[in-house]
C-alpha cells in the first residue's frame, strides 16, 4: 500500500505539472521515471510491474491536443496524426512534438498546406502526395517478420492503398505492391499469385462492388485486411456497397476496416506481422 500511495503521488505530481504547462520537454517525466526505477533497484517493485506503471504516465497537454508521448511502449507506434479539420498550425505544433520523443511520425489525410507548416517546424519531414500524408522516417529497423502485400483493385484505389503502404512501412514492414489487379481483369491477379501466397498479410483494397477481397482470399492461406474505398458510381453508395459485399464475403480468411481506411488496414498488417 506504501508503494502504491508513493507511486499515485508521484504520478499526481506529473499530472499537475503536465497541465500547468504546454511547452512540456521530454525531461518533465523524468523525477517520476526516476523514483520508479529506485523502487525497482531497492526490490519495492518488479521489472514487469514498472513497465506496466510507465505505459499509463502523462501526456502532453498543448490546450487543443493531449499529445500521448507513450503510445509506443503501449502500441509499438507513435500516435498518429489525423490531419483533416486541424489547422496548419495544430499539425505542425503535435508533429514537432512528437518528433521532438523520437521515432517514426505520421500524418494522414494532410494537405499540402498543412506540411508547409510542419516542414517549417521539422525540416526533415516529407509529404507523400498519392497518400496525403507526412512522414518523418528516422526509424530504419524492419520488426515485420515477412511481407505484407497491397494490393487494389483499380488505380482509382491507389490512394488508399498508398496510406496503407506508407503506415506499413513507417511501422517496419517490407510491403510490396500489386495494383490494377481487379476482377474486371482476373489474369492480371492470377500473374501474380505465387508472390502473393509468399506474404504474410494481404491488404485489398476495392471499391465498385468489392468482390476483390474474397477473390484474393480463396487463394492465399495467411490474413486478409478488405479496405472498400469510395470509388463507384452511384449505387456504390461511396464505399458502401464495397463494405457491405466485403463483411459477407465467404472466404473465411477475410476481415474488413472502414471505408478508405487504408491508415486501419497498414496498422493492424503490421501487429500481425510481428506476432
Amino acid at each position: 500500500m506504501a508503494i502504491s500511495r508513493q507511486f499515485s503521488k508521484s504520478r499526481r505530481d506529473a499530472d499537475a505539472t503536465v497541465a500547468s504547462s504546454a511547452n512540456l520537454e521530454p525531461a518533465v517525466n523524468a523525477e517520476s521515471i526516476r523514483k520508479l526505477f529506485e523502487q525497482v533497484r531497492s526490490g519495492k517493485l518488479t521489472p514487469d510491474d514498472a513497465v506496466d506503471r510507465l505505459r499509463h504516465l502523462p501526456f502532453e497537454d498543448l490546450g487543443f491536443a493531449k499529445v500521448d508521448h507513450h503510445r509506443t511502449l503501449r502500441a509499438g507506434m507513435p500516435e498518429v496524426i489525423f490531419g483533416e479539420r486541424k489547422t496548419p498550425s495544430q499539425v505542425a505544433e503535435i508533429f514537432a512534438r512528437l518528433a521532438k520523443h523520437g521515432g517514426n511520425i505520421l500524418t494522414t489525410h494532410a494537405d499540402k498546406k498543412q506540411f508547409a507548416a510542419v516542414k517549417k517546424k521539422v525540416r526533415a519531414a516529407e509529404y507523400r502526395e498519392p497518400a496525403r500524408a507526412i512522414v518523418l522516417q528516422r526509424d530504419p529497423h524492419t520488426y515485420g517478420k515477412g511481407t505484407i502485400a497491397v494490393v487494389s483493385a483499380g488505380t482509382s484505389d491507389i490512394p488508399v492503398a498508398e496510406e496503407a503502404v506508407v503506415t506499413a512501412e513507417l511501422m517496419g514492414n517490407k510491403v510490396e505492391r500489386f495494383y490494377d489487379v481487379g476482377v474486371a481483369g482476373i489474369h492480371r491477379l492470377l500473374a501474380n499469385r505465387e508472390a502473393l501466397t509468399k506474404a504474410r498479410v494481404v491488404i485489398v483494397c476495392a471499391g465498385m462492388e468489392g468482390a476483390l477481397p474474397s477473390v484474393v482470399g480463396g487463394l492465399v492461406g495467411v490474413p486478409v485486411i478488405a479496405v472498400p474505398t469510395s470509388v463507384g458510381y452511384g449505387a456504390s453508395f461511396k464505399g458502401l456497397t464495397a463494405l457491405l459485399g466485403m463483411l459477407n464475403s465467404c472466404a473465411s480468411n477475410v476481415s474488413v476496416v472502414n471505408i478508405d481506411n487504408g491508415f486501419g488496414a497498414g496498422y493492424v498488417a503490421s501487429l500481425i506481422n510481428r506476432l
